[in-house]
This record gives structure tokens, sequence and C-alpha cells, in this order.
């Protein structure tokens, strides 16, 4: 899965999403895959978050509507975060299934947990065992600083699924951050 991480936040992003083929009563709870947009076996879809583009998420909306593991969803709503924002609203039912997904928007508006909840399910589902020294996930940014916001945001999801969370980082002493992995 690959997006572009930022703080959870606010709903000030909007998400914008092509229009369903099915029925539903032309509502879609996810992007269609328009495959003559797209490289020959790509399955990435762009998920488009701005102020100008707009795809409500019902009112009545739940992590759980979206296929989000029951620890998960229960430890948000331990921290008041009941109800999804527009990019886990559109990016979640894919990258929950396995699909990449690439999507953008503005600080604040959901993409950290966009990303770290498939993430984290993923890796509690797995089978491969865990090792020492041997990570089996790896996000990059481009500072300290975001990533220990990521951490932050993803620690709790992890502790949830029985898993760990370790950042590491240059400017600081190597052998802690050794010992960590």
């Amino acid at each position: 899965m690959t997006t572009t991480p930022a703080a959870a936040g606010s709903r000030r992003g909007r998400t914008r999403r092509r229009p369903s083929s099915g029925a539903n009563n032309g509502q879609s709870r996810r992007p269609q895959h328009d495959s003559s947009e797209q490289a020959p076996g790509a399955q990435a879809d762009l998920i488009d978050v701005s102020a100008t583009t707009a795809s409500p998420v019902p009112d009545d909306a739940t992590f759980a509507d979206l296929g989000v593991p029951a620890p998960i969803t229960e430890m948000l709503a331990r921290n008041g975060v009941t109800s999804p924002f527009p990019i886990q609203w559109a990016t979640l039912p894919d990258s929950l299934a396995g699909r990449d997904v690439l999507g953008r928007g503005q600080t604040g508006s959901g993409k950290t947990i966009a990303f770290a909840i498939p993430t984290v399910a993923a890796l509690a589902a797995s089978s491969t065992k865990r090792q020492s020294g041997r990570p089996r996930a790896l996000i990059l940014v481009p500072t300290r600083e975001l990533a220990n916001q990521v951490a932050e945001v993803i620690t709790p999801l992890a502790t949830a699924m029985s898993l760990r969370v370790s950042t590491i980082f240059g400017g600081v002493g190597q052998n802690p951050q050794v010992n960590a992995l």
C-alpha cells in the first residue's frame, strides 16, 4: 500500500470518487477500478482529497462498516474516533482487501489512520512468524518529527493487535534502535 502520511485530525478534506456503475442508488462506497487509466496489471486508485471535491461519509458510518477488525475498531472508539474521515471511507475497503491505493490530502485529513489500519490488520492476519532483526513492515517518511507522529498514531493500533512499533532515525544512538529491532 502506498500513501502520503500525515497526522490524523479534523475533517477538512473531501474525497472525489469515480461514479458507481452498479446499483446502490448511484451511491458508491469506494471508487471503481478503471483499467483504461492504469498500466497493465496495476491495481492502484488515486483518491483525491481536496476542499473542492466532496463525497460525503454517511453520518452513521463506522469503521466496522468498512471491515476494520474489531480490536482496532474498539481501540479507535476508546480514543474517541468513531466514524471514518472521507479518505478512510474511500480507501479502507480496497486497502483492507489487499489492493494498492495511493491517497493524498491535506494535513489532518486522516491519511495516517487510512494507511495504518490495513497495514496493522495485514500483519496481524499474516502467518509469517516474527523474527528478531527482521521487520515485517517499513514506513518511510522524510523527517524525524513525522516518523514520531506516524508512530504515535500506529502504536495504539498495533498494540490492539499484539504488535510492536519501533522508529529508526539518525542523530541518536544506534544501539538502542538496533536492540528495538
